[in-house]
């Protein structure tokens, strides 16, 4: 296996692999929207893209969006999204995907790593909370949605 940042040469298989993420958090497949907004995304370098491969298959990716920390003065990364295809799953491809984003965080000086994942979304609980990651009990999550 290898876990390496994705290129524009990598565009189909992230994007397959998005399409199927976005699948499972209930959205109608869109294969051509995933791949416009995945090639975006690679073109304007607005975010990272961790993808891992196996045997020339593509089987898992994060992405991340930059962002800021006001408190701690420091770069900070989202990670947005992580999936692992499903006939992937339970061979250690997520924490690869974490420890690679956590490796990136590091590299480039931010204070931290935050997400977000459902609340009936148990396995990706225990993925997070075994690798480190602790469940905010100070502040709530609001969204205000625009469009």
């Amino acid at each position: 296996m290898e876990i390496y940042q994705a290129a524009i040469e990598d565009l189909e298989g992230v994007s397959e692999l998005f399409n199927l993420y976005r699948v499972f958090y209930e959205q109608a497949s869109d294969v051509e929207g995933a791949a416009a907004y995945i090639k975006n995304r690679l073109e304007n370098k607005d975010s990272v893209i961790f993808v891992v491969k196996d045997n020339q298959e593509y089987v898992g990716f994060t992405q991340l969006y930059p962002t800021f920390s006001s408190i701690s003065m420091k770069k900070a990364w989202i990670l947005n999204d992580l999936y692992v295809e499903a006939g992937a799953r339970n061979r250690g491809i997520g924490e690869q995907l974490l420890r690679k984003a956590k490796e990136y965080a590091m590299e480039t000086g931010a204070h931290s790593i935050s997400l977000s994942t459902a609340p009936d979304n148990f396995s990706a609980q225990r993925l997070y909370e075994k690798n480190g990651y602790v469940r905010d009990s100070q502040f709530f999550h609001y969204e205000l949605t625009v469009d």
